[in-house]
Order: structure tokens, then C-alpha cells, then sequence
């Protein structure tokens, strides 16, 4: 068979199914991900924040005064944005609304995040453990947000996805809109572990939507290394600021 002329290659492009923008609806080439150039960089990337909780901060490199009073059970919060829109938006439809190809775009560009924290020296993890959801509000949901998130991360970055460690014993109330030590009284013997969970001497990384006030993930941060965790790190998508910070 004769090679393709470049008539036939432009054909062959044509064809060629294309990406859409999910924030503009233009065209993207981008091999991977359905956003393109602009719309990514003008998301609300996190910048200076917290080398531990990763709350915003006004400068680089620094300690925010709450872990330095008093030092989470979890080692490293990793965040690419600030909850701020248009990832606010984003992350609500993929959770409340069933829109699952926001929650993977963004699960894509939180994994192209953390490959890049790996090569500058983050410890890789050796599980992902999705925050686990009330029974009840997953049978209302249809899904647990944080598992989907888990399981693409999983794919994305080669690590194991540990469903079952983590067990929601008591039904909360929605966590949204409360201060931090109501959040506290609220998680209270909420959460178990599962008896055969190897979480001794493991490194293991708790993933999940959005981190607020932490409490959710400390609470389960500290239950793991009760458990003999040598480390617990948090991957989610996006970090709020704290009460009157802006």
C-alpha cells in the first residue's frame, strides 16, 4: 500500500475524534484531558499555602499557626486549586449532580499534580484510601465521590486502591457549613477500621473531594496511625480558605 499524502493525513485528522473544553466548549488537542490551554490556566491554582494543611497562605514556604500549635495527625495536605470557582462549580456537579466527567478531568489534572510533587521528592504513597461515605447518603447519591476520585487516581499514578479500610460506622450530619469544632463533636466515633486492614508501617495517602476545616481528615488520619501508620498524607482536589481569610 502506498504511504498516506498529506491530503489523506488531514483526513485522517478530521476523523479523528476531538476534545472539547468542558469550561469553554472550544476544541483541545490535549492528548489526556478535556480542558484546554486558557481555561487551565485560569483556574484558581492554590499558590501559597501551608506546608502541611495546605490552607492559603500570603507566602511561599511557610507554616500556617494552627499546625504549629498544634501539628495534624496527617503529614501533608496536596491540593491543586483553591475552592473558588470555576472548580467549586465543578466539583458540585460531579458530586451532587452525577456529572462524572467533571470529577475525572479533574481527578486527571489532580494526578498530573501529585506525578509532578513525586519527581521534586513527595513520598509516594503505597495506598490510596478513598474517605469513606454513610451508607445511607451513598444509597442516596448512587456513588461515594471519594472512591471515584480514588480509583482514577489509582489508574492514573500505579497505586493500589484500598476500598474497605475505612469504615463510616455512625451517619453524620452533612459536614458543610459548620465550624470546626462542631465538625469535631460530630466525628466522634464515626469511623472504624476494617480487622484485616495491613496498615502497619504503611505510607498511606487518605483521598477525597475538598478539605475544610480538616477535621474529617485528621480524625481518620489518627485513627490510621493508632493503627501503626508510619505516615498519612491527603490528596484532594481543592482547599478552602479558613473562616475570614478571604
Amino acid at each position: 500500500m502506498p504511504p498516506f499524502d498529506f491530503i489523506s493525513l488531514q483526513r485522517l485528522a478530521w476523523l479523528r475524534p476531538r476534545r472539547h473544553c468542558q469550561l469553554c466548549d472550544e476544541a483541545t488537542d490535549h492528548p489526556t484531558h478535556s480542558i484546554c490551554t486558557a481555561c487551565e490556566a485560569e483556574l484558581p491554582w492554590l499558590g501559597a499555602h501551608c506546608q502541611i494543611c495546605a490552607v492559603p497562605l500570603p507566602a511561599h514556604g511557610m507554616i500556617c499557626g494552627a499546625c504549629q500549635n498544634k501539628p495534624p495527625s496527617f503529614s501533608r495536605v496536596e491540593a491543586p486549586w483553591r475552592y473558588a470557582f470555576p472548580v467549586d462549580n465543578l466539583i458540585t456537579r460531579f458530586k451532587h449532580q452525577a456529572q462524572w466527567p467533571h470529577g475525572r478531568m479533574l481527578a486527571e489534572l489532580l494526578a498530573e499534580h501529585l506525578s509532578h510533587a513525586y519527581d521534586e521528592g513527595l513520598p509516594r504513597p503505597q495506598a490510596l484510601l478513598p474517605v469513606p461515605l454513610a451508607r445511607k447518603r451513598q444509597r442516596r447519591r448512587g456513588f461515594n465521590q471519594a472512591q471515584m476520585l480514588a480509583d482514577w487516581l489509582g489508574v492514573r499514578l500505579n497505586l493500589r486502591v484500598q476500598h474497605d479500610w475505612l469504615q463510616r460506622r455512625v451517619d453524620t450530619p452533612p459536614q458543610q457549613g459548620l465550624d470546626a469544632a462542631t465538625r469535631k463533636r460530630n466525628l466522634r466515633q464515626a469511623f472504624s477500621l476494617e480487622l484485616q486492614a495491613k496498615v502497619a508501617g504503611a505510607h498511606l495517602a487518605l483521598v477525597d473531594d475538598v478539605l475544610t476545616t480538616g477535621a474529617t481528615a485528621g480524625v481518620l488520619a489518627n485513627l490510621l496511625r493508632r493503627a501503626g501508620a508510619l505516615r498519612v498524607d491527603v490528596y484532594c482536589l481543592a482547599r478552602t480558605p479558613r473562616p475570614g481569610d478571604g
